[in-house]
């Protein structure tokens, strides 16, 4: 009697686990395929599972595409995070932290993201929580520039504005029209010009 061609049991992962390996399995299939063919279906057969378990973790391809926001998101904000707790009080640095955590965060995970971001946007529901990301982002910029924007305090308009060329900065360094250094020497002179107009 021949033995079984896969005698080999499967590592029952954890959810946790599961779920990060399938989001791993998703950020290279967006890199080396484009986020037009990342599907629940393709998805389940790159990481060696049944279309169930992808279905059980993401329920719907705007489900996958939130988690992998998600999953950037949360990468960000721990850089984010970590880069404010060793930055010394001065708006300097804290401008310094909030330039180089994003432009770097944007180029860690390079064209894939933007590939999420674009398709977030095309899509009401993602780009709410899109929204969610960005407002909590400004609101955590605000609190860390508050001690420097001075009487009149820091604009909402202006928060906004800082977000935005944040984007485009990383967009641009990610497609190599600008350098990192480029982008980031720009956001954190765009920053600093916020925090104190008078520069």
């Amino acid at each position: 009697m021949s033995p079984s061609s896969d005698t080999t049991p499967r590592l029952r992962l954890s959810r946790a686990d599961r779920t990060r390996q399938l989001l791993d399995v998703a950020w290279r299939l967006i890199g080396e395929e484009g986020t037009d063919a990342l599907t629940l279906g393709r998805l389940a057969e790159a990481a060696g599972v049944s279309k169930p378990v992808v279905y059980d973790h993401f329920g719907t391809r705007n489900g996958l595409l939130a988690a992998l926001y998600q999953d950037y998101d949360k990468r960000q904000t721990d850089l984010f995070d970590s880069a404010l707790a060793t930055s010394r009080p001065t708006a300097q640095d804290k401008a310094e932290v909030i330039a180089s955590s994003y432009v770097d965060c944007v180029l860690t995970q390079g064209r894939e993201i933007q590939a999420v971001l674009a398709t977030l946007s095309g899509s009401p529901e993602l780009a709410a929580i899109k929204r969610d990301y960005q407002k909590a982002f400004i609101d955590k910029c605000a609190a860390t520039l508050a001690p420097f924007g001075g009487a009149q305090g820091l604009s909402a308009a202006g928060l906004w504005a800082m977000l935005g060329a944040a984007e485009s900065l990383s967009e641009a360094a990610a497609r190599g029209d600008l350098t990192k250094q480029q982008a980031q020497s720009e956001l954190k002179r765009l920053i600093l010009a916020m925090v104190d107009p008078g520069r």
